[in-house]
């Protein structure tokens, strides 16, 4: 199949889009308003198509330029980056697995530009990752399925054609299933109320007596898989959101040291981005962002040597793939926490003036953190250095 999609292409198209999504990041954080012009425009041109083969229509590129595209949209407005993190990670799934269930369906979608939203996380009083949501066959004459429940961090559902869940049968089995947002019986809720990434559209989704048909569900079950660690890629996408913020806030200081702070009374230059700490705080801001974003890279070359290796082989470089991953996460995590903290170094009080709305980089890296504590990735990062124990393969990793 010819694509008339490419990598270098689909960068070169949205280029505009992401200026706009920058320029206009403060001011909808200010009013709650979301980018759903800028999103769509980011859909037409197809940009989940990079990473998957030109052979089944898509842009091609390897997954250093999934996440390197990521970081750019990241670094533009993170919570757009965030929104569309379901549907990266459902092209991510069609790239990387041939035996995917349903995997010509979802391709037809991608191709035809749709998003995606979703989650299997619940706030049921259960423990994390339990699940609440049920699914229940039809009648002997009624080939489908019934799904009720009740879905939280939906992540870009408002932007989303399509939903994607987990609910637990009646034989105590976890199916996926997928079905139209505008579907009888899908309520999506804009309660989303965190300190950083608000408008990432992660908010409820409910689900009344949703019907589904038998083309839209599968068990999940990656027990047999030869590397089982498929979350890997989900969290290499939060550590290039991480690296976009680090980005973002280095533009922002980079450009306010240039043309709005004014030098400390004592200080030795005239200007501001004369001055020897302002440049050596703007530096350091600059390694950070540096730093994060070669990282990322270097765990998503990582990613990609894991592609069409089977057995031993597979879960080998499986393992090793997670855990740089993991110490991806340590790193990206921090250096976005201290680039947008030491945005504030550059200026005096005005920096501070909340019509820059710059807090809004650390709320946002903070927030993107605590989806999985860097500390157990460091842990199991040195669980494996020491001991050769593999990762765990909850998907958090």
């Amino acid at each position: 199949m010819t694509s008339e999609y490419t990598v270098a292409g689909i960068r070169t198209a949205i280029a505009p889009v992401l200026e706009r999504l920058r320029e206009g990041a403060a001011q909808r954080e200010r009013e709650r308003e979301y980018a759903f012009e800028e999103v769509k425009a980011l859909a037409a041109e197809r940009i989940t198509l990079t990473g998957i083969a030109e052979a089944d229509g898509g842009a091609g590129g390897a997954v250093r330029d999934v996440a390197d595209l990521v970081i750019a949209i990241a670094r533009a407005d993170s919570n757009v980056a965030q929104a569309l993190r379901s549907s990266f990670l459902t092209a991510n799934q069609v790239a990387s697995r041939p035996d995917l269930p349903h995997r010509e369906t979802t391709l037809r979608r991608l191709r035809d530009g749709d998003l995606f939203a979703g989650t299997a996380n619940e706030r049921t009083g259960g423990a994390s990752g339990s699940v609440g949501t049920v699914i229940r066959r039809g009648s002997p004459s009624d080939d489908g399925w019934t799904v009720d429940g009740e879905k939280y961090y939906s992540t870009g559902g408002l932007y989303a054609d399509w939903f994607t869940g987990s609910a637990k049968g009646e034989d105590g089995a976890v199916y996926g299933f997928t079905v139209p947002v505008d579907r009888e019986g899908v309520e999506r809720l804009d309660d989303f109320d965190a300190v950083g990434q608000r408008l990432t559209a992660s908010g409820t989704t409910r689900l009344h007596g949703v019907r589904v048909g038998d083309d839209e569900v599968v068990v999940r079950d990656t027990s047999r898989l030869d590397s089982p660690w498929l979350g890997s890629f989900a969290q290499l996408y939060l550590a290039a959101i991480e690296a976009g913020i680090a980005a973002a806030a280095l533009d922002d200081a980079a450009r306010f040291a240039r043309e709005r702070a004014r030098p400390i009374k004592h200080s030795s230059a005239t200007r501001s981005s004369d001055d020897p700490y302002v440049r050596a705080t703007v530096g350091e801001i600059a390694a950070r962002a540096h730093a994060a974003r070669s990282v990322v890279l270097v765990a998503a070359e990582a990613l990609e040597a894991t592609r069409d290796l089977t057995g031993a082989e597979a879960r080998s470089a499986g393992a090793e793939a997670s855990v740089a991953v993991a110490q991806t996460g340590v790193i990206a995590i921090e250096s976005a926490l201290r680039a947008s903290e030491l945005l504030f170094d550059v200026a005096g009080g005005s920096i501070t003036d909340r019509a820059l709305g710059f807090d809004r980089h650390w709320r946002n890296a903070r927030t993107v953190a605590n989806h999985n504590p860097r500390q157990w990735k460091a842990a199991v990062a040195g669980a494996y250095r020491i001991t050769g124990e593999e990762p765990p393969t909850t998907g958090l990793f």
